[in-house]
């Protein structure tokens, strides 16, 4: 896979997800892109609610999608503002960094000493939901609409001390999540089982994808040591309680 056809995947994805056209992601211009939320075939099944509110930027234009009714709030509040100012918006909050691995520089590195590692496919995860202080890396649950289908384990002493798990979220990107038990911490571990198994999904053919919070410094140095670069920004929650119809609220 180049960066060129990954970029294709995840623009094509994320077009379905926010209901516009891959080209509105990665316009040159400081735009919006306004657009009303649909449950188009293909999405990824992420919860919605009646009032949904989702802003993203992979660079410049900056696409919003919403419910017809939020749309009509938020289209005269982001009128003339840049992409700062309106991810600054009292309105808006849940900001998540998304990252890509970066198939030019990403390799394999050396896995921290003094622990042992599995690969645990599919049909063998649903064994580890007895294990709790993973709610990073797996679901807990057999029916999630995301499934769990890969996991990277490091043990001590026979017990899981960390796990970077990956869910199924659509037809070609997983998602990887990451949990190591506080007192493993501080060895590489999270980086380690992260870059493996990044790697062994790219070989599998599919697109390893990893989300963390705006404010968790910790994670998105996890996504960097792992070989990830940040691809694009997402809002996916608002408040809009008491705001009017109006481009003065």
């Amino acid at each position: 896979m180049t960066m060129h056809e990954m970029l294709c995947i995840v623009q094509s994805q994320l077009a379905t997800d926010l209901n516009c056209t891959p080209g509105d992601l990665n316009g040159e211009k400081d735009s919006f892109i306004f657009t009303e939320a649909r449950d188009n075939p293909g999405r990824r099944p992420f919860p919605r609610s009646e009032q949904h509110f989702e802003m993203l930027s992979m660079g410049k234009s900056i696409v919003v999608s919403a419910s017809p009714d939020i749309l009509d709030i938020v289209k005269p509040l982001l009128y003339g503002k840049d992409r700062d100012e309106a991810f600054s918006m009292s309105f808006v909050y849940g900001h998540s960094l998304y990252y890509l691995p970066d198939l030019a520089q990403i390799k394999l590195f050396d896995f921290p000493d003094g622990f042992v590692y599995e690969m645990v496919e599919q049909y063998d995860i649903l064994a580890l939901y007895q294990y709790e202080g993973f709610r990073n890396a797996i679901q807990y649950n057999e029916n999630h609409p995301r499934p769990d289908v890969l996991a990277a384990l490091a043990k001590k002493d026979g017990h899981i001390v960390g796990m970077a798990g990956a869910s199924n979220d659509c037809a070609m990107m997983w998602q990887i999540g990451m949990d190591v038990l506080p007192e493993h911490r501080n060895y590489g571990l999270a980086a380690y089982l992260v870059n493996r198994l990044t790697l062994e999904i790219l070989n599998r053919g599919y697109v390893p994808y990893y989300g963390t919070a705006s404010s968790n410094i910790a994670s998105q140095r996890v996504a960097h040591r792992a070989g990830y670069y940040p691809a694009w920004v997402c809002a996916y929650k608002g408040k809009f309680d008491g705001l009017e119809l109006s481009p003065t609220s």
